[in-house]
This record gives C-alpha cells, sequence and structure tokens, in this order.
C-alpha cells in the first residue's frame, strides 16, 4: 500500500506540463510509444496512456496512473495494444481535478462518422471554460475535468470532411499554447500552435515516422531527428509521406524560454541548440554578471548541474558535488510517518560532509519558487559546517504563474512576486543571493543582444510577465494582468 507522499523537494518545483509521442508505419508501434514516453517520463510523472490501431482489432487503448516502466513493459500489457500506428501521452495535470480520475488520462479518443481518432495534448488551453460552457450547452457530454477534451467535442461539431480538416477547424476556435500528436487509423497527425510555445520534432524510423516533444525520445528509438515541427504547421503523415499545412495566421514564434532552462532533458536538442550546453551557458553568464569569492561551486542536483559546470569554468572556483542525489527516491513512499515527513529534503538530497565543512560554497540551482526547498538546502549545508551560503540561480526571478502548460503556484505563492532580490535573500538567510538577467538568459540561448522588448524572441512570461495569449478564463476568474508601463 502507498500513500500520495510529495517530497518537498519536487513541490518547490515547477511541474514539467506533458509529453506526447506518436509513431507510424512500424511494427508493433506501440512498443516504440512505451519506449518514447520513457524517455519522456520527466516531463509528467502522474499516469500515461497509449492508444493504438490494428486493421483487424480497430482501436485499442491502455491508460494508468504512475511511471511507464511500471505500466508499459509487460507483455500483458502490450499485446493488447498491436498495429503499426499508436499514440501516447505521459501526464502531469496542470488544468482540471488533480484527485485520481482514471478519465482526465490522455490521449482522449472519439468515434466520428468517417471513423475514429485519438488526440494527445501538451499545453494548456487558456479559453477552455468559455468553450466547455459553450459545448455542454450545445449538448456535449464531458468525461474528463481537462481542457484538453474540448479538441473532441470541437472536432465532432465540425462540418468539415475529414481528421484533419476537422482538427484544423477545432484548434482556429482554440487560444493557448498546444503541441498536439493525434492518430486515425492510418495517420498521424502533429500541429503546433502558432507561437509554437510548446515543443514538437518529427523524426524518420526506417520506413516509418515519429512525433515527439523532444528529440531524446527519438534517440531511445533508434529514430532519425528530421526537423522540428514549425510554429503554426500541421503535418499529416502517411505510407504516402508528410504533408505539411499551416492553418492558422502567421505569428512570431513566442517559444517557452524555460523549456531551455529546465523542462527538456539535457540530452536533447531545441533549435538547433543543445539544451546542455545552453544550461552550461547559463552558468557562464550567471558568473560574469554575478561573482563572488567561493572555495567551491556545487550544483542542487540535477537540473542545476549543467550551469552549475558554466558557472565554474568562468569563474576557476573548483567545481564539486557538494550535494548527493537519492536516485531511487521516486514521488511516492511507502506508509511515511510523521518523523520521516519532517526530514522533509534530506529524503531526496544529501550533503557530502567531507567537502562541505569549512568552505564557502556556491549552491547553483534553476530556479526559486516558493523558496521552502531552498531554505532546507542552505539548512543542510550549513550544518554540514560550511562557512559561507551563496546561491546563482539559473533563471531570471519567476514573478507570474505560467498559463501555457506548466503547473506554476497562484502568483501571491510566487516568492518573487512579493519580494525584492534583497528581500528574498534575507528571507533564505544566505550569504548573497543573485538570479541571472533575462538580458544574460537570451544571450545563453543564443540572442547576443539579450532580449528585444519590443519584440521578444521566447515566452518569457514567467518573468516578465508579459503573456502573448490572454489568459482570458483566468482573469475573468479575478487574475490582474501586469500593468502596462
Amino acid at each position: 500500500m502507498t500513500s500520495a507522499y510529495i517530497n518537498p523537494f519536487d513541490f518547490d518545483k515547477l511541474k514539467e506540463e506533458c509529453g506526447v509521442f506518436g509513431v507510424v508505419g512500424v511494427k508493433d508501434a506501440s512498443n516504440f510509444v512505451a519506449l518514447g514516453l520513457h524517455a519522456l517520463q520527466h516531463r509528467g510523472q502522474e499516469a500515461g496512456g497509449i492508444v493504438s490501431h490494428d486493421a483487424n482489432l480497430g482501436f485499442n487503448s491502455a491508460r494508468r496512473f504512475g511511471y511507464v516502466r511500471d505500466n508499459f513493459t509487460s507483455k500483458s500489457v502490450m499485446k493488447t495494444l498491436p498495429g503499426p500506428i499508436a499514440i501516447g501521452h505521459v501526464r502531469y495535470s496542470t488544468t482540471g481535478s488533480k484527485s485520481a480520475a482514471i478519465r482526465d488520462v490522455q490521449p482522449f479518443f472519439g468515434e466520428f462518422a468517417m471513423g475514429g481518432a485519438a488526440i494527445a495534448h501538451n499545453g494548456n488551453i487558456t479559453n477552455a471554460d468559455d468553450l466547455r460552457r459553450e459545448l455542454i450547452e450545445r449538448g456535449s457530454i464531458f468525461q474528463s475535468s481537462s481542457d484538453s477534451e474540448c479538441i473532441i467535442h470541437l472536432m465532432a461539431r465540425s462540418l468539415q470532411r475529414n481528421i484533419p480538416e476537422r482538427m484544423e477547424d477545432a484548434l482556429r476556435r482554440v487560444e493557448g499554447a498546444f503541441s498536439v500528436v493525434a492518430m486515425t487509423r492510418t495517420k498521424l497527425i502533429g500541429v503546433r500552435d502558432p507561437l509554437g510555445v510548446r515543443p514538437l520534432v518529427l523524426g524518420k524510423i526506417g520506413d516509418g515516422w515519429a512525433l515527439s516533444s523532444e528529440t531524446c525520445a527519438l534517440d531511445i528509438i533508434g529514430a532519425e531527428f528530421v526537423r522540428e515541427i514549425k510554429p503554426g504547421e500541421m503535418v499529416v503523415i502517411q505510407n504516402s509521406g508528410v504533408e505539411s499545412h499551416f492553418p492558422f495566421k502567421p505569428q512570431n514564434s513566442r517559444f517557452c524560454i524555460f523549456e531551455h532552462v529546465y523542462f527538456s532533458r539535457p540530452d536533447s536538442i531545441i533549435g538547433g541548440h543543445s539544451v546542455y550546453e545552453t544550461r552550461r551557458q547559463i552558468g557562464v553568464e550567471l558568473a560574469k554578471e554575478s561573482p563572488v569569492a567561493a572555495d567551491l561551486v556545487c550544483p542542487v542536483p540535477d537540473s542545476g548541474t549543467p550551469a552549475a559546470i558554466g558557472f565554474s569554468q568562468e569563474s576557476g572556483i573548483p567545481y564539486a558535488m557538494g550535494i548527493i542525489r537519492n536516485q531511487y527516491m521516486g514521488r511516492t513512499f511507502i506508509e511515511p510517518t510523521e518523523q520521516i515527513r519532517n526530514m522533509g529534503v534530506r529524503l531526496k538530497l544529501n550533503v557530502n560532509r567531507a567537502l562541505i565543512k569549512d568552505r564557502r560554497i556556491i549552491l547553483v540551482d534553476d530556479s526559486v519558487v516558493r523558496g521552502t526547498t531552498s531554505r532546507k538546502i542552505k539548512e543542510m549545508i550549513l550544518d554540514a559546517g560550511a562557512k559561507e551560503v551563496h546561491f546563482r540561480i539559473a533563471s531570471p526571478p519567476t514573478a507570474w504563474p505560467c498559463f501555457y502548460g506548466v503547473d506554476t503556484p497562484q502568483r501571491e505563492k510566487l516568492l518573487a512576486a512579493t519580494m525584492s532580490e534583497e528581500e528574498m535573500r534575507e528571507h533564505l538567510s544566505v550569504n548573497s543571493l543573485k538570479f541571472i538577467s533575462l538580458d544574460g538568459l537570451y544571450r545563453a540561448v543564443g540572442e547576443t543582444n539579450g532580449r528585444n522588448p519590443k519584440k521578444p524572441q521566447y515566452c518569457d512570461a514567467c518573468f516578465s510577465g508579459e503573456y502573448p495569449v490572454s489568459p482570458s478564463d483566468m482573469i475573468k476568474k479575478g487574475f490582474m494582468l501586469k500593468a502596462a508601463e
């Protein structure tokens, strides 16, 4: 028996949205999808699902709570998902109910007059409340609390002649961010929103094709990376090849910059750039902007590691693994007692005392959200005998919530929304605290002149408060946008 105990280390991190993967034109496609989802597990650990199609057995699906490795590795499950086409999804809920409801696990499936279709969605629909209300008033019956189900109902009400055209019709009604992987009996479909906020890439495997949230999932199945799906593009893939359409009004790309900082795996490629190298360069920029005299540079594992390496290389201060992560600590813990709960971060992280004692330590982390974990880590470092503790953060202060597929706290619970940098330093009780500037972050991702305030190249709303798509549902609930300067 397990308890849904969430380690405080996880509670104080932004949650990783979702991951999507699809394959067509290969034998036992669902096995490839399971491998792809395993590589994308960092994007969602709550649940996963796979839908496949076989000419003789039709559509089949399996949806489970927990990790891919625990649910989609047994022969008994995978043999129920036959066929040469399949799609899958790993989930961390950003909208809808947080309760355990299997009906919220994607992919979603719908049976239309011209045949069935399944969809898996990464992102967030910012006008989902309005769409849902309208659809229910017109007779739609929803089975889940997910915003993604709106797409299926919009497709059902479309008068277009085939599934891809119905999907285009439906997505024109949708606001927000979306990367969608969908399938019919014979076609694999991929779509990105016009701003390209969420990632989606195309790969080739033998005579077949793959769509994935990240390139690292193509690597695990031995697929060749072909290209990124462009913002506002729809690809329809079948035996005859890949067809490309651009059904939406063109807009300037606003890819999520936090993919570079934290969400994507470091072995993925984004926009032709290695995620690992970008994060290392963030550390370089951070060392240039905020130098400090110290004895060791230590990452807060694992997401702070590349930036810590870059900081060390630029500053000349030795790099060391001053904090060790327990790799076997999952998101659940067997019947934790109150004493174990109070151990908090120590369940996941432990200080390498032999290195830390009597040293001035620079801790490099990817972000500070609520600040609770940072305080606990600082206390662990001081308990180990450190003389000084300096925090260097590889992202600007997270002062605004994300409404495009990332689970962020309400704004008043974000430390940077209510405190200045100095106030945060005092709150954390550290010797110094510095965040990389927004210009520095842009330089690290390849924009040599920093951020152009008149034409930002990325979605950086969680730092700047400038939302490229109006979060209309949240505004109606009372959310206040940043005042114009």
